[in-house]
């Protein structure tokens, strides 16, 4: 089985700065395109940043020019850095990646469990 593991949420002033990892492991042959999402209490689960294995990345609108997405392909890890965050950035954060698991031909959609992240005075 595939495993995506989650790390570096917390309480976060306004303002201030999370570093978000995501890792992942167990039976994985290749890993495709990797993700960050988020939901937010009464919304939408929605796409933050995405970035293929060979760097290409792309930004929702509302953190354009304050996270920066970025992966260790050799680790099978994906990091979101986060800054000037702002309350409404408040929410859980998900890892998504794109899995070719051993002696299989096709890629599989795994989730992390989810990091909460809070922008609070």
């Amino acid at each position: 089985q595939v495993q995506l593991v989650e790390s570096g949420g917390g309480l976060v002033q306004p303002g201030g700065s999370l570093r978000l990892s995501c890792a992942a492991s167990g039976s994985i042959s290749s890993i495709g395109p990797m993700a960050w999402y988020r939901q937010a209490p009464g919304k939408q689960r929605e796409l933050v940043a995405h970035i293929i294995s060979g760097g290409s990345t792309k930004y929702a609108d509302s953190v354009k020019g304050r996270f920066t997405i970025s992966r260790d392909n050799a680790k099978n890890t994906v990091i979101l850095q986060m800054h000037s965050l702002k309350p409404e950035d408040t929410a859980v954060y998900y890892c998504n990646a794109a899995v070719r698991r051993l002696a299989t031909l096709l890629y599989e959609d795994f989730w992390g469990q989810g990091t909460q992240v809070t922008v609070s005075s």
